[in-house]
């Protein structure tokens, strides 16, 4: 995937990185399902392959977004955790969220998430914000 900026832009040098289909749905595993490792992010219910997933998480570590670190309990795993930069796009994953429960087939109990979280406004985002730090940078 390549990240070559075309203008200056803030939302097109936003969507050159984030745009694609997968990238922002492993930082939404990071984000509220707590997956961390490589296998965990394939087992995701859309199915991205091994090497788009391989890809997407070189791109978003170049990027800054995440961080990759050895697994001390297993010598061939790796544990992906977000940066500040990747708890920042939180309020961007929560306005698809709640975009998409409000004009999407949405299942419910994710709609659900989603609203809850939308509704808790600029408050909930920096509770989850601090949970998240802790999770990831702390």
């Amino acid at each position: 995937m390549s990240t070559r900026e075309r203008s200056g832009c803030p939302i097109s040098l936003s969507l050159e990185l984030l745009g694609d289909r997968w990238t922002l749905l492993i930082v939404r595993d990071l984000v509220f399902a707590g997956k961390t490792h490589f296998r965990e992010f394939l087992q995701s219910d859309e199915g991205i392959s091994s090497r788009t997933l391989a890809e997407r998480l070189q791109t978003l570590q170049d990027e800054g977004i995440v961080t990759k670190s050895d697994d001390p309990t297993h010598k061939l795993k790796a544990i992906y955790r977000l940066t500040e930069a990747g708890i920042d796009l939180l309020p961007v994953l929560e306005t698809l969220g709640a975009w998409g429960s409000k004009y999407r087939n949405a299942d419910n109990e994710l709609a659900r998430i989603a609203d809850e979280l939308a509704a808790g406004g600029e408050v909930a985002l920096e509770q989850m914000k601090k949970k998240l730090r802790a999770e990831h940078i702390d």
